[in-house]
């Protein structure tokens, strides 16, 4: 990638739909959007035409929340590996730059146990989308609850089995899930840092990250909040953006999404 684009999660809502969603990113300079697939990968041609006529804007495709590749029964990871790949096949139709969902719960299994299968199911997603000659970033999340599959380190080591697979690193899940840490520029240059030694520059070059104001207790994640009204520290995640000259897309996943979209790239623009 050239440079780090803004993107909004999903459509703005100063938009009716997808038809014109594109034009008010457009006058709010804003670098296009990420495509939610939350109950299913499901759209109409006339969201296709729309979608396929955004111009010079990025997208991106969020994967639907029924994704989990560590179910205890063989129909529901079928299911689950079928909703990855429906949402890639999705993005290559669409001209997405990167997919991103939640991988995987925990369901009793340790960390090393949950890990070694997400390297097996993404290795057949990965065989499927190749046998496609679908070559779109495929990336699980950094995910915001402790009962989630998803630290960095365990997506980095899924990663680091495949070309095709990066990380989604979610910053304001990072945050929640660690009880508010991770929320310094020190600390998320580590992040950027850690990730560029696991994977190397085409890590940073390629990047796509998700950004928000969060609640969080000891679970972790509760719910989004718009930057006002959190703890989230993102002048510094900014800062360290700039630092490493990330190249890809985050998206803001605020629930005033355009706002605080507008927010980052201003802030980021003026550093």
């Amino acid at each position: 990638m050239e440079k780090l684009h803004f993107l909004t999660a999903g459509i703005p809502q100063s938009a009716k739909d997808y038809s014109n969603a594109f034009s008010k990113l457009d006058e709010m300079n804003l670098d296009g959007l990420e495509v939610e697939f939350v109950h299913g990968v499901r759209y109409s041609e006339k969201t296709r035409e729309s979608i396929l006529n955004r111009g010079e804007k990025l997208i991106t495709h969020h994967g639907p929340y029924y994704i989990n590749l560590n179910a205890k029964e063989e129909d529901k990871i079928q299911a689950s590996i079928k909703r990855v790949l429906d949402t890639a096949r999705a993005g290559a139709d669409l001209g997405a730059y990167s997919i991103t969902y939640h991988a995987a719960f925990y369901l009793g299994d340790d960390s090393s146990v949950t890990t070694k299968k997400m390297i097996e199911r993404h290795s057949e997603i990965v065989e499927i989308l190749q046998q496609e000659n679908n070559n779109i970033w495929i990336r699980p999340e950094t995910t915001g609850k402790r009962s989630q599959w998803g630290t960095l380190d365990e997506i980095i080591e899924v990663a680091k089995n495949f070309s095709q697979v990066l990380p989604c690193i979610d910053f304001a899940h990072i945050h929640a899930r660690e009880d508010g840490k991770f929320n310094t520029y020190d600390e998320f240059c580590y992040i950027l840092e850690h990730l560029g030694n696991e994977l190397g520059d085409i890590a940073l070059n390629n990047f796509h990250g998700h950004v928000a104001g969060i609640e969080y207790g000891l679970k972790g994640e509760k719910k989004h909040l718009i930057f006002e009204e959190a703890d989230f520290n993102y002048k510094d995640l900014m800062r360290a953006f700039k630092k490493f000259d990330i190249k890809g897309a985050i998206v803001c996943e605020s629930p005033n999404i355009e706002i605080d979209t507008k927010i980052l790239k201003d802030y980021y623009i003026s550093l």
